[in-house]
């Protein structure tokens, strides 16, 4: 069984009319096994995505093409991924809602799943090249209500946004006075937690595990810097 043929499962437990954020309350009391929290993550993305398509005012090819990159759709499942974005786009619930609903969901995963949700949104976001300050106000704010601290935002923002801030000491998630051997403890952490099957088992689908390789490249970019400067 696909997971789109889960998440049609999901949507068709709901008595018609109920809203798409009343799912994630669903989900939230079935996510124990990783197809279910898949499931639950596949379905985040494209909600927020959808509240985030309506901040920036528009949805564009490459968007839609950045979407199927990461989450590989076959052509029989169009029709369940289209009917969740549409539902997410109609429901009166703003994004914040479906954050805090969405945060719940995954609140006991030390906010690993959370950040990983929210480099899906900026890959989105970033798509067609263009960085607009509704999307920059949008994912502030969800990552925020995601609990995760503007260290972690800004980390994420360097690797998307073509001539952001760039800080090492952002990417591994430590002050600049923290010594060497807090550093290197720090980036051994993100290494184990980019790991793909540590990725899969907190409820990532494959397709989008692929998102990691680019973090990977940032963290150990970061560690060598402050390597080489603390040497210096």
């Amino acid at each position: 069984m696909s997971i789109w043929t889960r998440i049609s499962d999901a949507l068709a437990a709901l008595a018609q009319g109920e809203p798409l954020s009343a799912v994630f309350d669903l989900l939230r009391g079935t996510t124990a096994t990783p197809p279910d929290r898949s499931v639950g993550f596949t379905i985040a993305v494209i909600a927020l995505g959808a509240k985030m398509a309506k901040a920036d005012g528009q949805v564009t090819k490459a968007e839609v093409a950045a979407f199927r990159r990461v989450f590989t759709i076959d052509e029989a499942e169009e029709a369940n991924a289209a009917r969740v974005f549409n539902l997410a786009r109609q429901d009166v619930a703003g994004f914040d809602a479906y954050a805090r609903k969405i945060a719940a969901m995954f609140a006991g995963d030390n906010r690993e799943t959370l950040r990983d949700l929210l480099e899906g949104l900026f890959h989105i976001a970033m798509a067609d090249g263009a960085w607009h300050p509704q999307e920059e106000e949008f994912l502030h704010e969800v990552a925020r209500i995601f609990g995760l601290d503007d260290r972690c935002f800004n980390a994420i923002r360097a690797r998307y946004v073509h001539g952001a801030p760039r800080d090492p000491y952002d990417v591994l998630g430590v002050a600049p006075d923290s010594s060497l051997a807090e550093v290197r403890a720090a980036y051994k952490a993100l290494v184990r937690e980019s790991h793909p099957d540590r990725m899969i088992a907190r409820g990532v689908p494959p397709e989008a595990v692929k998102l990691a390789e680019r973090r990977m490249a940032d963290i150990n970019a970061a560690w060598e810097d402050i390597s080489a400067r603390r040497a210096a």
